[in-house]
């Protein structure tokens, strides 16, 4: 009986076409979001195809749990790098975000067309009321996990307030700051993990953490307000790097980056929201949406292709920056608390994302109400929710506009 290779040793190699096929696969099946998305790689990968075993494939969870960026994504990078090396990772990266991503770019071609037609005021505002449902249901599940007890309860209050209170992005990421220093002081530590992950030479830790870093200070850099295509990169980057928590949290990011300045409409960008809940893969592919609906000046495949790179890139930096010593870095206790203050920030920043933008732009009515109680019923109780969401919540909006209006 063959067993999974252990974690720090090196995996029988696998062909670069293989790792992409596997991928594919998933990126065109895993409904359901980042949680489902690990269901869906460890019944893959631990049970089905025995890459790793139990302990290695949970000391990887614990890291892309730990770090900003799309959770699942860096999990299937980084099962990639451990087969195939960089190759391999490169393969699980396009595989499993290649169909979400090509949807979403379908779709921003052609919504602003269809949203012109009744049937499409009604589809685009029926996204809406799902982009409401599914992040109020992450929010619930979030709130239940990450603020457990009153003092992170109290902090994710007081969060929530200042997003609110103070529209400004630079706040937002204030916050963030806030939380950990908060969480050093007086929350408990969170979980992080600590069995072993997969090793990668110091020196590519080394320029990895560079050059997530010079990034991350490269997004900062005074820009014009009119769109270019580097601020594009900058926002998407910025919004990739900071994202703690879960794909929700990107929302309130990259609506203060291209809402806000008018680089695109709020009906428009939680359109595209509500639609990438829908899709298989990454959420992380709404970039691809974005990228195509703002006018930087450039083709929309590059402006596109441009977008989707960034948000992703520093997740995945800052995962090959941590590989090596991830086991004595999961076990400072100081470090997980601040952790913990962190993600109880997140649990206020995505509080006030589901007030403003979401319920102020996407609920006018009663029967808005109503499809969002209905939906959040489907989502709590559903196999396959998101799916069971976007059809209950499209059907519902488009016999409420058949209606007699009072």
């Amino acid at each position: 009986m063959s067993h999974p290779s252990p974690t720090g040793s090196r995996a029988p190699p696998s062909g670069v076409i293989a790792i992409f096929l596997v991928f594919l696969r998933l990126g065109l099946s895993s409904f359901g979001g980042p949680l489902a998305h690990l269901g869906y790689f460890r019944a893959e990968f631990v049970q089905r195809r025995r890459w790793l075993d139990e302990d290695a494939f949970a000391g990887l969870v614990g890291l892309c749990q730990f770090l900003p960026g799309p959770a699942s994504s860096q999990l299937g990078f980084a099962l990639g790098w451990l087969r195939g090396g960089w190759r391999g990772a490169l393969a699980a990266f396009l595989g499993f975000t290649l169909p979400s991503a090509l949807l979403m770019y379908w779709l921003a071609l052609h919504a602003p067309r269809a949203s012109t037609t009744p049937l499409g005021l009604a589809l685009v505002h029926g996204l809406k009321l799902v982009a409401v449902v599914v992040v109020a249901h992450g929010l619930w599940g979030m709130a239940r996990t990450l603020t457990p007890d009153a003092r992170r309860i109290a902090l994710a209050i007081a969060v929530a307030a200042l997003a609110l209170l103070a529209r400004d992005p630079i706040w937002q990421l204030a916050a963030i700051g806030l939380g950990a220093i908060a969480g050093g002081w007086c929350c408990p530590p969170a979980s992080t993990g600590s069995s072993p992950a997969p090793r990668t030479p110091r020196w590519l830790a080394s320029i990895a953490l560079f050059l997530f870093a010079a990034g991350l200070l490269w997004t900062f850099w005074p820009r014009d307000v009119a769109p270019t295509l580097d601020a594009l990169a900058a926002a998407s980057y910025q919004s990739g790097a900071l994202v703690f928590g879960g794909g929700h949290v990107v929302l309130p990011l990259l609506e203060a980056k291209l809402v806000a300045p008018g680089w695109m409409g709020a009906d428009q960008f939680l359109a595209g929201y509500g639609a990438a809940q829908a899709m298989p893969g990454p959420m992380f592919s709404l970039a691809a949406f974005l990228g195509a609906s703002v006018d930087v000046g450039v083709g929309r495949p590059l402006a596109a292709a441009v977008a989707l790179l960034c948000i992703f890139l520093p997740g995945f930096l800052l995962l090959i920056a941590l590989l090596p010593g991830w086991a004595r870095i999961a076990s400072h206790p100081r470090l997980a608390r601040m952790v913990a203050g962190i993600n109880a920030a997140v649990v206020g920043l995505l509080a006030a994302a589901l007030y403003d933008p979401l319920w102020k732009n996407a609920v006018g009515t009663p029967v808005d109400v109503g499809i969002i109680v209905l939906g959040l019923l489907i989502a709590a109780r559903a196999r396959r929710s998101a799916l069971w969401v976007l059809a209950v919540c499209l059907g519902a909006t488009w016999l409420a506009t058949g209606l007699p209006r009072p």
